[in-house]
């Protein structure tokens, strides 16, 4: 009987011995496929309750340059993760950021600092790799065995987009048609004094139902090299070109833009009648850097003043105090008379930006626009942002290499309230040129 009890326990005995089954960890990132400027849900599952991992992510550039972050997680009761809900506790951002991992996205250790991920072409996805490692590893250590990872693939051209490379006249740049007949509110799109033909935001602006002229001023093709004296002519028969085409619905069209690009869109709405709406974000409320021709009309540009600005010992410049001061009754030729303008304006600033005043710069143009009775503006203002104030989930970037100067220059704000800024700006900045597009 002993014996026949001892071979029906050897089975029992055998399942103890026997270690459990390691679970299998799942990572799961929806959508796969989906627009640059809209969030991604992340979650995982499979890990042990409270188990510790971090979670990485890896993009490249066109010029296949490395851009990583990481954040550190603990697994729920149940094994699992929710970026939605869960916090991160250390790496390169703490709290609920569903998005933390794409906006803290910074160039490798082994790559040069202060660069920008920017899509040089909108119409390839941005690839995006998230991973989940064992443990919890420190921001450029080497991390733990990787457990579970996903490709997430960002679109700043949506599926029926349509991008028209131009050279109308004397206008260059790229023309963004949504799909379907129209017609459609249309925007000429700007950036600053880094020159060039900046795309990205433009192309999301046509995923959301705007004809998107993406216009570059200097530093383009057989545009002038440098930013020297510009004529308004050039960005009137731009407007004009916009406001006649038949997928654009009229009867006047919007512009936005970035640091010297918003000066000009101020200029823009103030001379032109075609503009009836303007974003001007971190812009300044007199023409700066160039002189501005319209006619028999100069507005002088501020200028900056070098022996002003500072260099760290890490030779990060800080060019804040630099521009002139447009509140010195010397500079007053160079203040934008925005009263006379019959649109609308959205003043968009960071309220840490150290590229220049651009608070002030909203403030002076607000109090001029009361003080001859107008009352056609909105202000958005964020604490703790930067300068470039960009769409969302666009990597936050506090210094970056200025693309003229060749030099890091400090652009100012904290990471997480800029990011913040960015995807509150962008759902506002849409409201207002549908509103005032029609």
């Amino acid at each position: 009987m002993w014996r026949a009890l001892a071979a029906a326990a050897a089975p029992v005995r055998a399942l103890l011995r026997t270690p459990p089954a390691r679970r299998a960890a799942s990572l799961a990132v929806s959508p796969h496929t989906g627009p640059a400027d809209e969030r991604v849900e992340t979650r995982v599952t499979g890990l042990n309750p409270g188990q510790p991992v971090t979670l990485r992510a890896v993009a490249a550039d066109e010029r296949g340059r490395l851009f990583q972050s990481c954040a550190h997680y603990r697994a729920d009761s149940r094994g699992q993760l929710h970026l939605g809900t869960d916090a991160s506790h250390g790496g390169d951002y703490t709290g609920v950021e569903p998005m933390g991992l794409f906006w803290s996205l910074a160039p490798a250790a082994m790559e040069r600092p202060y660069q920008r991920l920017v899509p040089l072409s909108t119409m390839a996805p941005m690839k995006v790799e998230v991973l989940v490692h064992k443990g919890h590893s420190l921001p450029g250590s080497i991390p733990g065995p990787v457990m579970a990872k996903a490709e997430v693939r960002r679109l700043f051209t949506a599926p029926g987009v349509r991008r028209i490379r131009l050279k109308e006249g004397v206008i260059r740049g790229s023309l963004f048609l949504p799909p379907g007949d129209g017609p459609f509110p249309g925007v000429i799109d700007m950036y600053g004094d880094e020159g060039g033909l900046i795309e990205f935001r433009s192309s999301l602006l046509a995923t959301h139902g705007f004809a998107t002229l993406s216009l570059p001023y200097f530093d383009f093709e057989d545009l002038p090299m440098i930013l020297k004296d510009l004529k308004l002519e050039y960005f009137e028969e731009a407007a004009k070109f916009l406001q006649r085409h038949p997928k654009v619905k009229g009867p006047g069209v919007g512009v936005i833009g970035t640091g010297k690009g918003a000066d000009l869109a101020l200029s823009m709405i103030t001379f032109l009648p075609e503009v009836v709406a303007a974003v001007s974000i971190s812009g300044c409320s007199s023409n700066t850097v160039a002189d501005l021709h319209y006619g028999e009309t100069t507005l002088p540009g501020l200028r900056f003043d070098m022996e002003k600005v500072t260099v760290s010992e890490s030779g990060v410049y800080d060019v804040f105090e630099a521009l002139d001061d447009p509140t010195n009754p010397a500079n007053s030729s160079s203040v934008i008379p925005i009263e006379k303008a019959k649109g609308h304006f959205l003043f968009v600033v960071g309220e840490d930006d150290r590229m220049w005043k651009s608070s002030l710069y909203a403030e002076l143009a607000i109090r001029r626009l009361r003080q001859h009775g107008k009352d056609n503006f909105e202000l958005l203002s964020y604490p703790g942002a930067g300068h470039r104030i960009d769409p969302p989930s666009t990597p936050f970037c506090q210094v970056a290499m200025d693309r003229v100067l060749g030099v890091p220059v400090m652009g100012g704000g904290e990471s997480k309230a800029h990011a913040h800024a960015q995807e509150h700006s962008w759902r506002r900045i849409q409201e207002f040129l549908h509103l005032h597009l029609g």
